[in-house]
């Protein structure tokens, strides 16, 4: 499996330059080449296999002979130590895939996991050491920081916007310590963002430090999201009908891995792409004009983006084509003062709890199912444990929500971040003052 550049799709690279150098210097977005088509008898026979087990084989058919058949198994069962299980809120109607069942209870462990995995397999060939940079809107950093703590080799530093995160998020990604340092960037998460793009096309930089990202511009970032739609559809196909994911979308990596697995022959009809405030795609799908905005503080804080990155790629796997494009995917969005009520009416009529993110999720396929008139089964993908964001839910719901252990262990530990400004030239200068090299 070979890498183009969005802005260049002539000139392709290895997974491992893909993987450690993970923007091209053109400014582009590596997409895998060529995309394997897996057979239809492959999704029939996926019912009872686990979400290790099918990110396994279909790592195979990515990889080939790149990396032995022996040294994928042990990469994604390594990862993929977990379950992604769909939880049924209407029989045979509508599902949620709860993605938040790994170690910083966010869909992000899954990515983040085999990243640390795929970066252990290649960098046991060499003894430089890799500083991954990433931005977060909430559980990028937490997932990030949590699969790469002590991994030998790795550095990581988190970048994240001041007072836009939750108390717990930001627990995450201020207290474990080691290998893992946090930036308190007084800005919006775009800020964080733009610094991280800016530090890969720095040279300088670069010639210091081998820089590799793990948001999703990174294209191994998306690849194993793709594993765990596979997963759902193995979970409802005997149903018989017609398969529609929603995914709450900020920078459309999740969307886009969707839409990956989709073009390697996974059986999905339609996705639905769904929103909070900031929605650019939503508004796009509808008017065909893309136009980025500043991003819009939210009670979905992990979906403030105003400039998606995403974007790029997945109009890329519609050939840029926006007719096909809104063929395949419908956007929809909710302000603040809708989600709480799709909150409440969530529980009311399921007795399910839900983040904000997952509620939002969850009326975007309930308005989708509603609008179509399709018999189908719906599936929203619930990308985060709502404990994550407990007063907040406590608040609207009126009952106390549960903290697993593994983060209530977090409230007690001490914050240690490094406060600057939204400007590249501070984040560097930091940044070089807290490595030696």
């Amino acid at each position: 499996m070979r890498f183009y550049s969005t802005n260049r799709p002539d000139f392709t690279v290895s997974a491992e330059e893909a993987l450690f150098h993970s923007m091209p210097q053109d400014k582009g977005l590596y997409m895998p080449t060529p995309l394997p088509r897996l057979p239809i008898e492959f999704f029939e026979r996926i019912a009872g296999q686990s979400l290790a087990d099918i990110g396994f084989e279909v790592s195979k058919a990515l990889f080939g002979d790149e990396i032995s058949v022996a040294d994928l198994e042990t990469i994604t069962h390594q990862a993929f130590t977990f379950d992604t299980p769909v939880i049924e809120l209407e029989s045979g109607k509508v599902g949620v895939l709860e993605l938040f069942h790994g170690p910083s209870l966010a869909f992000k462990d899954v990515g983040a996991r085999y990243m640390a995995s795929l970066m252990s397999y290649f960098s046991r060939q060499s003894e430089q050491e890799i500083h991954i940079l990433v931005a977060t809107s909430g559980d990028t950093g937490g997932a990030v920081a949590m699969g790469f703590h002590n991994v030998p080799g790795v550095r990581v530093s988190v970048l994240y916007p001041s007072g836009r995160v939750s108390d717990l998020q930001e627990k995450q990604l201020t207290t474990l310590g080691g290998n893992i340092q946090a930036f308190e960037v007084d800005g919006s998460f775009d800020d964080c963002q733009a610094i991280v793009k800016q530090a890969f096309i720095d040279p300088e930089l670069n010639k210091n430090l081998s820089l590799s990202s793990a948001n999703s511009i990174n294209i191994f970032r998306l690849i194993p999201q793709g594993f765990y739609y596979v997963r759902a559809y193995g979970q409802v196909r005997h149903y018989g009908k017609p398969i529609v994911f929603s995914t709450p979308s900020g920078n459309f990596g999740n969307l886009s891995a969707g839409v990956m697995v989709q073009q390697m022959g996974l059986p999905i009809t339609h996705f639905v792409a769904s929103t909070n405030a900031n929605h650019i795609v939503p508004t796009y799908l509808q008017t065909g004009s893309y136009i980025p905005k500043p991003s819009i503080a939210t009670i979905s804080n992990a979906m403030d983006v105003g400039n998606p990155s995403n974007f790029v790629r997945l109009s890329h796997l519609y050939g840029d084509d926006y007719d096909n494009l809104v063929q395949n995917i419908s956007g929809y969005f909710y302000d603040d003062d809708q989600t709480r009520l799709g909150m409440q009416a969530i529980y009311n009529q399921y007795g399910y709890v839900a983040c904000p993110h997952t509620a939002i999720g969850i009326m975007g396929i309930q308005d989708y199912l509603s609008e179509c008139k399709q018999d189908a089964v719906g599936i929203a993908l619930a990308t985060a444990h709502p404990s994550k964001f407990k007063p907040l839910v406590e608040e609207v719901l009126g009952k106390p929500v549960e903290v697993p252990e593994r983060l209530s262990v977090l409230s007690t530990r001490t914050k240690s971040s490094i406060c600057i400004p939204a400007d590249y030239e501070a984040f560097r200068e930091s940044l070089l003052q807290t490595v030696s090299y």
